[in-house]
């Protein structure tokens, strides 16, 4: 069981991670905040589609982040670190939930929205061409 002291050293911990990957989630171009629930979970939007890639929420004393991930890497992570925990609200499958404990190194936090952003995105339609055969040929 925690102190208060640790206990308002990790919350303190927890915002100020918070803070940091809000900013580093903006650096996406057409990215933004949104808060859509009219309390402090902070929502990060594709400008382009609206799809969510990071959620921050708090839950209870911690400050978590659900990221979107392939099912191999969600698993591989919940695995690789404690602190990385099914997606809290989420599908299970497809989300982590981050707590921001400063327990999963930053660039392992990075590459995780990196990988969330990334299959969020608005998908790149194809366009379906008529190809017209212009042959001709020489009436007499």
């Amino acid at each position: 069981m925690m102190s208060g002291t640790e206990n308002s050293k990790q919350q303190r911990r927890g915002a100020a991670l918070r803070k940091k990957f809000i900013q580093y989630c903006l650096t996406y171009a057409g990215a933004y905040e949104d808060y859509p629930f009219h309390d402090e979970t902070a929502v990060l939007r594709h400008g382009g589609n609206c799809r969510i890639f990071a959620l921050f929420l708090k839950h209870g004393d911690r400050e978590l982040l659900n990221l979107k991930s392939e099912p191999f890497n969600a698993l591989y992570r919940r695995n690789a670190f404690p602190s990385v925990i099914p997606g809290y609200h989420m599908n299970k499958v497809h989300w982590n939930s981050v707590v921001l404990d400063g327990t999963v190194p930053d660039d392992v936090v990075r590459e995780m929205i990196d990988e969330s952003y990334d299959l969020t995105k608005p998908k790149i339609r194809k366009r379906k061409f008529t190809v017209i055969n212009n042959d001709r040929t020489n009436e007499m």
